[in-house]
């Protein structure tokens, strides 16, 4: 199967406008902007629960702790919660759901719920992010399209190689760096450096 594609800033305009006039639609800007944004795997965004982005009080929290057991490698990573775009989108889907669930609004549930009120799987929601990025006419892009997107991103801003690596909870260095020599942005600039 081939890479996921990357889409362009275009495309991601697109995607937010058509998610979010669909159904569902509060919840699944949030699991686009957790896929764009922080980078996370689609078995990594179905292991969250709602107290792994939320305090005890409530709060959204700064960065939460992927364990082990939620990630591909096994390796414990924080996730920053940092970026404003992902702050609002998690907000604003979390706030629709305490207001739904009232009294029964458990900080132990899936943090993204399906149609059935249970959490998705994995396989759930890469369906999911496919459907979305197809109704945006898409083609080529899955649920590693965020992931790939935010790699790319953060490679032609400069970031360090190491940093990119820890972000997307990578085993390897060697995996990180395809994104660098994937990348025509970071391609152009060296080029255009050359003394």
């Amino acid at each position: 199967m081939s890479k996921a594609k990357v889409p362009n800033d275009d495309e991601r305009k697109r995607l937010a406008i058509v998610t979010g006039a669909g159904r569902h639609a509060k919840r699944n800007l949030a699991i686009i902007a957790v896929s764009y944004r922080l980078g996370l795997r689609a078995k990594e965004m179905a292991a969250l629960r709602v107290d792994t982005v939320l305090g005890s009080r409530g709060e959204l929290l700064e960065e939460c702790l992927l364990r082990s057991s939620m990630t591909k490698g096994g390796k414990e990573r924080m996730a920053y919660l940092t970026n404003t775009g992902l702050r609002t989108a998690l907000k604003i889907y979390l706030d629709e759901r305490r207001a739904e669930e009232g009294v029964c609004f458990n900080l132990k549930a899936p943090l993204f719920l399906s149609q059935r009120g249970d959490g998705f799987s994995p396989n759930t929601l890469q369906q999911l992010l496919h459907k979305l990025h197809s109704r945006a006419g898409i083609i080529g892009g899955r649920s590693h399209s965020g992931r790939r997107y935010l790699a790319t991103h953060l490679v032609a801003k400069g970031i360090d190689l190491r940093s990119v690596q820890r972000i997307l909870g990578h085993a390897s260095i060697t995996t990180t760096a395809e994104y660098a020599e994937d990348n025509p942005i970071v391609l152009r600039r060296i080029i255009a450096e050359v003394a």
